[in-house]
């Protein structure tokens, strides 16, 4: 019988509003994540919130699928606190 050979991790943000009421289908397709819908406010709130969180892993030194996620929890509560407090 041969080893089970190992799956590589992935993972992936996705974001999804539903606040759209000018037409417009935005679609928005990044490092770890994938953003749909929303008003231009709400949409521009996701893309900013996914490139913070991005961000802070850089800082970090890990990758979202390897983060832990307690640690991933803490660090999207921490991006959502900065981009809410503008």
């Amino acid at each position: 019988m041969t080893p089970a050979k190992k799956s590589k991790k992935s993972a992936a943000m996705l974001g999804v509003a539903f606040d759209n009421e000018d037409g417009h289908v935005r679609l928005t397709k990044g490092k770890n994540f994938v953003l749909y819908g929303g008003s231009e406010e709400t949409h521009a709130v996701m893309q900013e919130t996914a490139v913070k969180i991005n961000e802070q892993l850089d800082q970090r030194g890990k990758r979202l699928e390897d983060v832990p996620i307690g640690e991933l929890r803490d660090i999207c509560r921490d991006v959502i606190e900065s981009v809410r407090g503008k």
